[in-house]
């Protein structure tokens, strides 16, 4: 009778645990996910464009920007470059 309770007891954990898990997963938390960047709208880079120019054009702080555009280097922008200038950091 009390094999039969470790084995339970032990069934019931593993079961209590993947439930954590996929509870975790599911709501983006595991180990302090970060909350995920969204894009609302991107326009083109043209010619002579720098990114202060465009965050000054659609009315954003630098700083926001950047927030917005994680992956741009604004050294190396290009023409026709899409670049986000409204959306959730």
């Amino acid at each position: 009778m009390a094999k039969g309770n470790k084995i339970a007891t032990s069934h019931n954990l593993v079961l209590m645990l993947s439930l954590l898990i996929l509870v975790s997963i599911s709501e983006s938390r595991i180990l302090g996910a970060k909350s995920t960047r969204e894009c609302d709208t991107v326009v083109g880079v043209e010619s002579g464009d720098t990114c202060f120019d465009i965050a000054q054009k659609f009315k954003l702080t630098t700083d926001f920007f950047n927030s917005i555009n994680p992956n741009i280097d604004c050294n190396k922008l290009f023409v026709g470059q899409w670049v986000c200038v409204d959306g959730t950091a």
